[in-house]
């Protein structure tokens, strides 16, 4: 019979091994605790119960292996309640195994429950001190069960109750051949407080680590792959954009010197037009055209009178009302960069959207700002 409990202990701690395969802080650092341990201990038969008990004192150190399986070392010692000049009528250090019943049978719910139940078995030395000479030494064996109490938001505390049954091996075991015999036993009452050191998961306990099964690892593997393919379909847009622009400021700067040559001929008041150019959908002034701006700024401080008038446009691309509105913010924008900037009065410049322009032979060309500046003393 006790040899079928040890072997369904370790059948248990088999099964744990493999099944809990979704727990993280598993490492040899991890899951360690220490308890002190205290309590009573009394002779199973041919005694009172409380008459003949003795307090018990202990520690242990333990080692939680999977979130139903652990092990442990205790040490307890006996205090003598004798005439003998002793402290201590005997200790018992032991090596124990550990189930959680309640993990076993309910499963892991990712942190230890309120209550929960351990059955515990072990084996160990046992020492009698005897006043003089003449110590013995034997063995036991010990079965019970951890009624724990997981206390704290983070369940670092444990209080329990162990009932348990041990066993002297050696008994009388050269007069009787049995080594489970009840005239050789003592059971045992212990409370315990246990600490759970933090473990590499920064917790005190076991976490749920999630598992991605094939088929959900391929289907993310084809997100990423669409979201690649995105990125370079709209980093082609962009190059050719770019290239559209470079053709675009050529024509600009073509029809900036037929429009300086027309000034000079004709001297009229009108100086030539600055232009500035705007992205696809953008209302900001690029790095690139601040020149153009600066351009119209610089004349304007230099000649006092002079008033500049900021028309918008759009391509014709999207509807009526969104082209209205980018080409009154492209307007403003420049207005804006001329004000804040470089500090010309708001009283000085108009600026208005014209909706879409038609200026240019590339219908994408007209998204544009035009900077027409007229000085009222020529």
């Amino acid at each position: 019979m006790k040899k079928s409990i040890i072997l369904s202990a370790f059948v248990a701690m088999a099964f744990t091994a493999n099944a809990q395969t979704t727990v993280q802080g598993s490492k040899f650092t991890d899951n360690w605790s220490v308890g002190l341990r205290t309590g009573i201990i009394t002779p199973v038969t041919h005694s009172a119960f409380f008459k003949n008990a003795r307090p018990a004192l202990g520690i242990e150190f333990g080692k939680q292996l999977t979130p139903v399986f652990g092990l442990g070392i205790q040490g307890m010692g006996y205090i003598n309640t004798s005439n003998s000049k002793t402290a201590f009528d005997a200790s018992d250090i032991s090596l124990l195994g550990k189930v959680n019943l309640v993990n076993l049978f309910s499963g892991y719910a990712g942190e230890p429950r309120l209550f929960e139940v351990e059955a515990i078995a072990g084996a160990g030395w046992l020492h009698y001190y005897v006043n003089g000479n003449g110590d013995t030494n034997s063995w036991s064996t010990r079965f019970g069960a951890n009624l724990n109490f997981n206390l704290g938001e983070e369940k670092a505390w444990t209080i329990g109750i162990t009932p348990a049954l041990v066993y002297d091996m050696q008994g009388d075991f050269a007069r009787a051949k049995s080594r489970f015999n009840l005239n050789h036993a003592a059971f045992e009452l212990i409370a315990s407080l246990t600490y759970h050191f933090k473990g590499s998961n920064g917790s005190h306990h076991f976490t749920l680590a999630k598992l991605y099964d094939p088929i959900e690892i391929s289907e993310l593997n084809g997100t990423i792959n669409n979201l690649r393919q995105e990125v370079n379909e709209r980093n082609n847009m962009l190059n050719e954009s770019s290239r559209k622009m470079g053709r675009m400021q050529q024509e600009i700067n073509n029809l900036r010197q037929e429009a300086s040559k027309v000034v000079v001929v004709k001297k009229t008041n009108m100086i030539p037009e600055s232009i500035v150019t705007f992205r696809q959908g953008k209302t900001t002034v690029d790095a690139s055209q601040l020149p153009n701006v600066e351009r119209v700024a610089s004349y304007m401080k230099r000649h006092e009178n002079a008033v500049v008038a900021i028309k918008g446009y759009a391509s014709p691309e999207g509807s009526v009302e969104v082209n209205t509105r980018i080409a009154n913010a492209r307007a403003e924008a420049v207005k804006n960069i001329l004000v804040k900037k470089y500090k010309i009065s708001p009283n000085r410049i108009s600026a208005e959207g014209q909706g879409v322009g038609d200026m240019f032979t590339e219908p994408d060309w007209n998204r544009v700002s035009i900077c027409t500046i007229e000085d009222t003393n020529r």
